[in-house]
C-alpha cells in the first residue's frame, strides 16, 4: 500500500510539472503574441533618464548616488545574444553626495557591449576587455522584455502560477537563465511583461536583487515596447530602495540593420586577469600591500597585526591573508580597519571576519554589517568562506565590530595607531582615516593619491581641501600620505597642493 500511494504521489507531481510547463507556454505564447516578439529579432531603443552607482551611497541608509542621462540608447540582437548600451550623463541636478565618481565634472560618456561570451568596454577609440562582465551583460539581454519571453519559451522547464497582486490578476512565469540565474517574469491581463527579476552574486549583499519594471507600453511598428524602464539593485533588508536606473523612451525600432556588435580581437583575446598582490616596506613592521586597483596595509603589532582597508572581494582578501602571513608568520590578523562602506572598499571583510577578525569601522555602519552584509542570509549563487562557516558566526557568535565615534586606539605598549573619523565630507558620510604616529603615516581612502614621479600637480578637489582640514583639526604631523588608491607621497607635495590656510 505504502509502495503504491509513493508511486501515486510520483505520478501526481510529474503531472503537476507537465501541466505547470503547458501552462507557461500558452501563457508565454499569448504574451509573445501581443508585444509582437516572435518575428522580432533585435531593437533599437533611445531616451533620457538617469542612472545611479551601485555601492557607493553617501550613508549605508541612503539610495544609490544619482546623474541624469541626458541621452541614451541601447541596441539588443537576440539572435546573437549581443547588446551595446550608450550613454551620456552629468551631475544635472542630483546632490553631489557619495562615491561612483561623484560629482562629476561636464558630462561623461560610458559604451559597454557584450557579444556571447565576450564584453568589453569603449574608451575614446579603444576597446577595453571586460571578460568578468560578459556573464552578467548576457543576463541582461535575457531579462529585456521581449528577451524574457524568448528565454522562457525556450526553456524546456518554464513554470507558470496566476495570482492577484495589489488587486490586479497577474501571472508570474519562472525559468533558469544560463544554468543558474533564478528569473520571474511578471505578466499582467494585457499579455505584457511588466516586471523581471532575478539575483546576482554581489560580495558585500550576497545574492542581489536585480530586477526591471516596465510600464506604459506604446506600439512602435508592430512591437508593444515599455517607455519608462525603472531598475533596481540592492537588498531590501535595511533600504527598500535601492534604484539604479530610469530611461524614459521616446523611440524604438525593431529589427534594426546589423544589430550585432563585432567582437575585437584583443576582447576575443583577453582573460579574467590573476590576483596580484605586491607588498613593499613602508617602515618597519609596515608595509603596503598593492598590486592593484585598491591597496591595503599591514602593521605587526607585538602579538598580532592589523591590516586596513579589505577591498575588492574575497579573492583580493584571500591573496593579501597569504600575503601577510609571509612576511608576518605565526602573528593573527586581530584587526581589519574598514576606511567606508562602500562596496569597493568593505567587498572583502567577510573574508577577514570568517577568520576571526575584529572589524573596526565607522559607528553607523554598525547595523548594516550585521544585519546585511555579515547577516548569515544564503549566498547559493558565489558562496564564500563566512558562508560556508556557518552557524560558527551566528547567534551569540556574531562577528566583532568595534565602532568609532571620536578616535579609536590599537597599541601594543609599543607601537599605537589611531583612527579618527572624517568631518564635513561630501563624498562618505562615515570616512575613517588610520594614523601611525611613531611613523607619520596617513592612510586614507579616496580622498587624495599623490601624483605619479614627475607627473603634474593636480588641482585640489573638495575631497582633498577636507582632508587638509582634518588634518589641521585633528593636529596630526604627517610625513607620508598612504593612499588605498595610488602610490605613496610626502606631505609636503600634498601642501603644494592644497595649501595651507583654510579655504
Amino acid at each position: 500500500m505504502a509502495k503504491t500511494m509513493a508511486i501515486l504521489f510520483v505520478v501526481l507531481t510529474l503531472m503537476t510539472g507537465v501541466t505547470a510547463a503547458q501552462d507557461a507556454r500558452a501563457v508565454l505564447q499569448a504574451a509573445s503574441t501581443a508585444m509582437g516578439a516572435a518575428n522580432l529579432k533585435s531593437i533599437q531603443y533611445s531616451g533620457t533618464g538617469w542612472n545611479a552607482a551601485v555601492g557607493q551611497s553617501f550613508s549605508s541608509n541612503d539610495d544609490w548616488p544619482r546623474f541624469e542621462v541626458t541621452s541614451y540608447t541601447r541596441t539588443i540582437d537576440y539572435e546573437v545574444r549581443s547588446s551595446r548600451e550608450e550613454l551620456t550623463r552629468r551631475q544635472g541636478n542630483y546632490p553631489p553626495q557619495g562615491g561612483g565618481g561623484t560629482p562629476l565634472q561636464g558630462e561623461q560618456r560610458q559604451v559597454s557591449l557584450v557579444n556571447g561570451n565576450y564584453a568589453w568596454n569603449v574608451q575614446g577609440e579603444n576597446a577595453v576587455a571586460q571578460p568578468a562582465a560578459a556573464e552578467l551583460r548576457q543576463l541582461d539581454v535575457w531579462l529585456s522584455p521581449h528577451g524574457f519571453l524568448k528565454a522562457a519559451i525556450a526553456s524546456e522547464a518554464a513554470t507558470a502560477a496566476s495570482l492577484n497582486l495589489a488587486g490586479s490578476k497577474v501571472t508570474i512565469v519562472t525559468f533558469t537563465a544560463l544554468g543558474k540565474y533564478r528569473v520571474n517574469g511578471t505578466i499582467n491581463s494585457q499579455n505584457l511583461v511588466e516586471r523581471v527579476q532575478t539575483w546576482v552574486p554581489n560580495p558585500v549583499f550576497g545574492d542581489m536583487v536585480y530586477e526591471h519594471r516596465y510600464t506604459e507600453y506604446k506600439d512602435f511598428n508592430g512591437v508593444k515596447f515599455p517607455t519608462v524602464l525603472h531598475s533596481h539593485q540592492g537588498d531590501p533588508r535595511l533600504n527598500p530602495g535601492h534604484n539604479w536606473m530610469e530611461i524614459r523612451v521616446a523611440s524604438a525600432q525593431p529589427n534594426v540593420a546589423a544589430a550585432a556588435a563585432t567582437v575585437p580581437d584583443n576582447v576575443r583575446q583577453a582573460s579574467v586577469a590573476p590576483v596580484r598582490v605586491e607588498s613593499q616596506k613602508l617602515s618597519n613592521g609596515v608595509w603596503l600591500m598593492a598590486g592593484g586597483s585598491h591597496n591595503s596595509v599591514a602593521v605587526e603589532f607585538k602579538d598580532f597585526v592589523a591590516v586596513i582597508e579589505a577591498p575588492q572581494d574575497e579573492s583580493r582578501s584571500l591573496a593579501v591573508i597569504a600575503e601577510v602571513q609571509k612576511l608576518v608568520p605565526n602573528k593573527p590578523i586581530q584587526y581589519v580597519i574598514n576606511t567606508h562602506h562602500h562596496f569597493d572598499h568593505s567587498g572583502g571583510l567577510r573574508t577577514y571576519v570568517a577568520n576571526g577578525a575584529t572589524v573596526v569601522t565607522h559607528q553607523s555602519n554598525r547595523q548594516f554589517y550585521e544585519e546585511v552584509a555579515f547577516y548569515p542570509s544564503p549566498r547559493m549563487l558565489q558562496p564564500d568562506l563566512l558562508s560556508t562557516r556557518y552557524p560558527w558566526f551566528s547567534g551569540n557568535r556574531v562577528p566583532l565590530i568595534e565602532a568609532v565615534n571620536q578616535k579609536y586606539v590599537i597599541s601594543d605598549g609599543s607601537r599605537t595607531m589611531d583612527v579618527y573619523p572624517m568631518q564635513g565630507l561630501a563624498h562618505n558620510s562615515n570616512m575613517l582615516i588610520t594614523y601611525l604616529p611613531a611613523e607619520k603615516i596617513l592612510v586614507n581612502a579616496d580622498l587624495y593619491g599623490p601624483p605619479a614621479a614627475g607627473a603634474p600637480l593636480p588641482a585640489a578637489n573638495a575631497n582633498m581641501i577636507s582632508l587638509r582640514q582634518n588634518i589641521q583639526r585633528l593636529k596630526l604631523d604627517v610625513a607620508l600620505h598612504v593612499p588605498i588608491h595610488g602610490a605613496p607621497g610626502p606631505h609636503d607635495q600634498f601642501l603644494k597642493i592644497v595649501g595651507t590656510e583654510n579655504r
